[in-house]
């Protein structure tokens, strides 16, 4: 069929084909576009925020060179951002040199950006596995910060703010990165081993509902067989009964013929079906009735106790075989999970059903003689671990319903069968897990074991660095207290005076680390000047006071403005 405007239906759907192409092949370039950007515009964002802090303390300060103490610096950063994302350490080194230039300034050894460099070590934390090369690079930042110190020959204010402000914001970020790590990598993690073990129980659950089936179509065999069996039987001796004429005869043997074809076929069905471990069990046609399987278990040493209720009437196959496989488990979970304790087996008919109820009490303090654990009375075979999901599915497969839960200190399994057999369909889910499987109690101790290391971390460096601040401070002190010339001294001294004689007014040690402007002024010619401090004020700049000596005499003595 054509179109008027020429065009045919093979046509247009090769049109919709070129435009769904063309519409997914859109999304998936806007998505990937997406997160591209993603990144690029934190990175951008951070950024922002770092050069609005420093902008901000350009103007507070009125540095006199913006283009080395603003521009340059935004430069590095807007550099050392986006690096971060492939290579933190890099960022954290661009950062720190960033912070050290800092100690340059003669006026203040302050950075506004101590919060970059913050940034990008909170980033390193959170981005690297490896503790060792990040500790690496902190030691590398500290020393370069230190040497650079000494190279310039900064007062005792830059140096106490290199061995605490500058470590401190190496050290504390980090830390909080790692620990924020660890906590997602513990959630991820646990998540993940929840979504394996749920697999794994489910995969479990069904192997053990497929046994049970195979065991059933087992015991389907094993009766229907022995009842075709039988028909073939009579067909062939109704076969030789002279009352029948030729053709009815003909059509026996017709009969008996087929009914031996459906015996054939089905054995081979079963046996496809079957999985070949379950092949011991014995056959649905020669099971033994409860009493039997009771009597044996009595006599291997257990206590169990059997009771019948209602009218006794002849059930089929499966049904039976149902009733007598929920004794059987339940008699091997008493045996193996409570040796010593007393068992009671109820079985009540009722109109239309059959209820099994399988009660033990406690085990007795001390075990009780019995037979191998784990080994089912009568069949010489372990029991599974997973014995009640099969009995579960088999009992669920008839039509009826299996209840097992812990009782009065003991345990009590009740299964109701009904007298026809109204198969009802598995639930697509697995069954509650019956423990904590060791590789994931092993990982997630492990998890939680890190964890709690860098947790103890995060709190141990901040005392630590605490320690080590409080130390610097108070060594700084000392040094700038040591060397307090107090004013009523500095009266007393007089031109002139013997150096041992002015020593006796003088603090134990000279103070020297003078600013650039003090260096800087001249000095009596041929004298040797000493310096001190007019009080002991740690948060200011203090006036300064200059003793200069020719030879052991004291010649001149000056106030210099801080």
């Amino acid at each position: 069929m054509v179109r008027a405007d020429g065009a045919s239906g093979a046509d247009r759907a090769e049109g919709i084909d070129e435009k769904d192409e063309a519409g997914r092949y859109v999304r998936t370039w806007g998505a990937a576009v997406a997160a591209g950007w993603r990144p690029a515009a934190r990175d951008a964002a951070l950024w922002a925020g770092v050069a609005c802090v420093g902008v901000f303390a350009h103007r507070e300060q009125a540095y006199p060179s913006p283009a080395l103490q603003l521009v340059l610096p935004l430069l590095v950063l807007a550099v050392a951002m986006p690096a971060g994302r492939t290579r933190p350490g890099a960022a954290v080194f661009l950062a720190n040199a960033v912070v050290a230039s800092g100690l340059a300034d003669p006026t203040t050894p302050a950075s506004p950006y101590l919060a970059a460099l913050a940034v990008s070590t909170c980033l390193l934390g959170l981005r690297a596995d490896r503790a060792a090369p990040a500790l690496l690079l902190f030691g590398a930042c500290t020393v370069m910060d230190l040497a650079l110190c000494a190279v310039l020959g900064v007062g005792a204010v830059y140096w106490f703010y290199a061995m605490s402000y500058i470590p401190a914001a190496l050290l504390l970020p980090w830390l909080a990165g790692r620990y924020r790590q660890a906590r997602r990598a513990l959630v991820h993690e646990g998540w993940q081993r929840a979504r394996d073990l749920e697999q794994r129980q489910r995969s479990v659950a069904e192997q053990a509902r497929l046994r049970e089936r195979n065991r059933i179509a087992a015991d389907m065999h094993d009766s229907l067989g022995h009842e075709l069996s039988l028909i073939a039987l009579r067909a062939g001796a109704l076969e030789l009964s002279p009352t029948l004429t030729g053709q009815d005869q003909a059509d026996l043997a017709v009969l008996r013929a087929a009914v031996s074809d459906a015996v054939g076929h089905l054995r081979d069905t079963i046996g496809v079906l079957r999985d070949g471990s379950e092949g011991q069990e014995p056959s649905a046609s020669s099971v033994e009735p409860v009493e039997e399987l009771v009597a044996r278990t009595r006599e291997s040493g257990v206590t169990v106790h059997l009771r019948r209720e209602g009218t006794a009437r002849a059930l089929p196959p499966l049904v039976d075989r149902g009733a007598y496989r929920v004794v059987q488990e339940s008699l091997t979970n008493a045996i193996k999970h409570a040796p010593g304790s007393t068992v009671r087996v109820s079985i009540a008919r009722q109109a239309d059903r059959t209820e099994v109820r399988v009660t033990n009490s406690a085990a007795p303090p001390s075990p009780a003689t019995t037979p191998p654990t784990g080994t089912a009375p009568g069949t010489g075979r372990t029991a599974g671990h997973h014995g009640l999901t099969g009995l579960r599915e088999r009992v669920r497969l008839l039509g009826g319903t299996l209840h097992a839960a812990p009782r009065e200190g003991g345990f009590e399994v009740l299964a109701t069968l009904p007298d026809q057999v109204h198969p009802q369909h598995p639930r697509n889910r697995g069954e509650p897990p019956e423990g904590t499987a060791p590789e994931s109690a092993l990982r997630l101790t492990a998890a939680r074991r890190s964890t709690r290391r860098r947790f103890v971390a995060a709190f141990a460096a901040p005392i630590g660095l605490g320690l080590v601040t409080l130390f610097s401070g108070a060594y700084l002190a000392q040094q700038l207290t040591a060397c307090v010339l107090r004013p009523v001294d500095f009266a007393a001294l007089r031109p002139g005076q013997d150096r041992s004689e002015a020593a006796r007014l003088l603090p134990e040690r000279q103070f020297r680390y003078l600013p650039d402007a003090v260096r800087a002024l001249p000095v009596p010619p041929g004298t040797d000047c000493a310096y001190y401090r007019s009080n002991g004020n740690l948060l200011d700049q203090v006036d300064l006071y200059r003793l200069c000596y020719e030879g052991s005499r004291l010649v001149a003595k000056d106030v210099l403005p801080g």
